[in-house]
């Protein structure tokens, strides 16, 4: 039986304010395909999709996606269409979705589709109810499909971070993390008080037992030379 969504709401509405900063270096370059695109913005439109959906530094050729291309270069599919192919290809799921649980999949789809964080842990717990009883497709499907998406970026748009200039703060929201696992295992400046004192009494532990281990090997090294000794003595005189 498929379990009714959960309903959320924002912790904050910094996300439906429009936005009254002046242009600058700090604000993102909008990909649109509205206008009618050279090969090379095709190209360029292209590899910013990748770097949106896959969040990878280098792309690799297994991740690449041809057929799609080409449907897109001969304007056959919208920038949407593309997106939605990216999200739901096998390369992602392979990278995000399994090497990940469904709540950290769910804040990665929504950082990378929707263009920002998740509102609160209700909305991932939402989300996730729906990756375990639809399916990955319906998921990307849903948040593509969502109002907040058509309003945002369209069918038209490359998505990307919003919202990362904060009025009366010297300094912006940083980007979201491009690695799939990148949490508390890979980033020890992550790590909780909790999971400090745990790892302090491990690190301890160890050093009692090397100690011991090293005055095991002295006692049985310095019974092995008076045992070489004894025997030596013990041999006649030549």
């Amino acid at each position: 039986m498929t379990l009714r969504t959960l309903s959320y709401s924002p912790t904050s509405q910094n996300q439906r304010v429009s936005s009254y900063t002046v242009g600058s270096d700090e604000q993102p370059y909008f990909y649109n395909s509205e206008v009618l695109l050279s090969d090379s913005e095709k190209n360029s439109l292209i590899q910013a999709a990748y770097r949106q959906v896959f969040h990878e530094q280098h792309m690799l050729e297994s991740y690449r996606q041809p057929f799609l291309e080409s449907q897109f270069r001969a304007n056959q599919i919208t920038t949407q269409d593309f997106i939605l192919g990216l999200a739901t290809s096998d390369a992602f799921r392979r990278l995000n979705y399994e090497s990940n649980n469904n709540y950290r999949f769910a804040e990665i789809c929504i950082q990378r589709i929707l263009g920002r964080e998740v509102f609160n842990d209700r909305e991932k717990i939402a989300w996730s109810i729906v990756i375990a009883t639809l399916g990955i497709a319906s998921f990307i499907n849903a948040l593509i499909g969502s109002e907040e998406y058509q309003e945002v970026f369209g069918d038209s748009i490359v998505p990307y971070q919003r919202s990362r200039i904060l009025p009366s703060q010297a300094q912006g929201r940083l980007p979201f993390a491009r690695m799939a696992r990148y949490d508390r295992r890979d980033r020890p400046d992550l790590v909780t008080n909790r999971d400090a004192n745990t790892a302090g009494t491990m690190a301890n532990l160890g050093d009692v037992g090397s100690g011991l281990l090293i005055t095991v090997l002295m006692l049985l090294i310095a019974a092995a030379i008076a045992i070489v000794a004894g025997s030596a003595a013990s041999l006649p005189p030549v």
